[in-house]
């Protein structure tokens, strides 16, 4: 830990007439529990279900693949394959299971698992896309009840998906298993009617109508959940039972929130983020990491952190142009919105019902005069004073930085190294910032 007297608060740094905090590195330590070994956790998980009693050999199984960058995804996905196949002499395909994300299309949803190291030679089996589905039962309120029409031919579904809290909505089940039931095998069709009854009856009241009856056709064979710790590590990898799947994804969701990565601070007046995307979370930034989920653009009186303004640098090129999730900054460069893909963009956010979210912000050629102008938008507080934070993206937060207005209050933070005393921020000769890590650890 480095001594507070190294800081000088009359220090600051100029680019050209413009005027800037002093940044310093800052390391957050999270628990080392991750898992190293997936292949035997996934094999006990897949035990768990107790597949030998409930299916006959040469069964067909499909098996859900959303669009997330889920740590080791491509290697759970992998070794559920080689297990089913050779522990229960199942016939296994994977399905793309993510609504109306890579565009909605077959070609471009299976485009989406190629890039997550989702292939039919890395996991061994055929990749079944398809938009087409059956609609196999109503809710009392009329809804219709969608499922993939290739999973619901084959003999068993086996859902996959990390359990964690959704960027959107609130209550006991949020993003998981369950999710994967209603946005996942109902595909884009069913994405857009539920989000629209979202509207009507709200999330958790579609979630109680809609899975069971999923649950109890008797094709779904069960879930294997996965949590990540705060270091983008799978922690727990578990295989649910179907008549378990509401309690028990309820119980790790309190748990996925407990080990989830956040930002150590409580308020901020700028947060720069290098890049966002579909691959690092459902609206491009976590909102619970950000502290904007129930509005775009402000925090609720009992969230944190509160967050005055946002500004993007980029997106991820892993989220192939779908830009959803860049109208909740206040600030973006030209580059950004320069990659977007205007229609996938569009499409997902007319379906999740969420157009704000593609909005497109303030738009910037530099980062100098980005960052400039934000901090002009701060209040009567010096520029050298402003709180400002500087992370890669929401899912990525051992490494960040911050400005010298946190130097004081982060030295007697439980798992927070400051790596370096305050120092200029590292513009180029045109304004231009270096990518974090790239900044963290020069070549």
């Amino acid at each position: 830990m480095l001594a507070a007297s190294c800081y000088d608060a009359t220090r600051i740094t100029t680019y050209g007439e413009s005027m800037f905090p002093q940044i310093f590195r800052v390391r957050q330590q999270f628990d080392a529990d991750g898992i190293r070994e997936v292949g035997p956790v996934v094999r006990q998980a897949l035990r768990q279900l107790k597949l030998d009693q409930r299916i006959q050999p040469g069964a067909s199984v499909a098996i859900t693949a959303g669009s997330r960058g889920i740590a080791q995804i491509a290697s759970v996905m992998t070794h559920l394959v080689a297990g089913l196949q050779q522990e229960f002499a199942a016939r296994p395909f994977i399905i793309p299971a993510m609504g109306s994300h890579g565009g909605a299309t077959a070609e471009s949803q299976k485009g989406v698992l190629s890039g997550l190291g989702i292939t039919e030679a890395t996991c061994g089996c055929p990749i079944h896309s398809s938009l087409d589905t059956i609609t196999i039962d109503h809710t009392d309120a009329g809804v219709p009840v969608y499922a993939d029409r290739v999973a619901w031919e084959a003999d068993y579904v086996l859902l996959v998906n990390r359990i964690k809290p959704h960027t959107d909505f609130f209550g006991p089940i949020q993003s998981g298993l369950v999710k994967m039931l209603l946005l996942g095998l109902g595909k884009y069709q069913g994405a857009q009617t539920y989000h629209q009854a979202f509207q009507n009856y709200g999330f958790s009241e579609i979630v109680q109508q809609v899975a069971p009856r999923i649950l109890q056709s008797g094709k779904v064979l069960g879930g294997i959940a996965l949590v990540e710790n705060a270091s983008k590590e799978l922690t727990l990898v578990e295989g649910v039972l179907p008549d378990h799947i509401m309690q028990r994804e309820a119980e790790l969701l309190k748990f996925a929130a407990e080990k989830m990565a956040r930002l150590p601070i409580s308020e901020a007046d700028l947060l720069i983020i290098d890049q966002i995307g579909k691959n690092i979370s459902g609206t491009g930034m976590d909102t619970n990491v950000i502290g904007r989920k129930g509005d775009d653009h402000r925090a609720a009186p009992d969230e944190y952190p509160k967050i005055r303004h946002i500004a993007v640098r980029g997106l991820a090129p892993a989220s192939n142009g779908n830009a959803l999730g860049i109208g909740i900054a206040e600030y973006c460069l030209q580059r950004a919105v320069d990659a977007v893909n205007r229609t996938s963009t569009r499409i997902n956010c007319v379906t999740s019902v969420h157009p704000t979210a593609g909005m497109i912000p303030l738009t910037f050629d530099s980062d100098a005069e980005m960052i400039q102008a934000a901090l002009r938008s701060t209040g009567l507080r010096p520029t050298a004073e402003a709180r400002v934070v500087w992370i890669r993206n929401t899912a990525e937060l051992t490494e960040l930085a911050c400005s010298a207005a946190y130097w004081e209050e982060l030295q007697d933070h439980p798992r927070i190294e400051c790596s370096t005393p305050p120092e200029p921020f590292p513009f180029q000769e045109n304004g231009m910032l270096p990518e974090l890590p790239a900044w963290w650890h020069p070549t």
